[in-house]
């Protein structure tokens, strides 16, 4: 997750000071808008049930995803 303090954002200014757009590397806006697609998808499963880690475990090596 992008963190503030590794943004590097440029601010447009109106002549009474007013800061009223901001410009931001693409490689940024582009890892803001990944950051915000995954925090969608966590809060569209925030009610899921939850699944032990030795059943995935379990049923990767079932489905041949994983090695014993």
């Amino acid at each position: 997750m992008t963190t503030a303090t590794e943004l590097h954002p440029k601010y447009i200014t109106e002549s009474n000071g007013r800061q009223s757009a901001v410009i931001l590397p693409i490689e940024e806006f582009n890892g803001l808008l990944e950051d915000l697609d995954d925090l969608a998808t966590v809060a569209e499963r925030v009610k899921e049930p939850t699944v032990p880690h030795a059943q995935v475990v379990k049923e990767l090596k079932e489905d041949g995803y994983l090695s014993d």
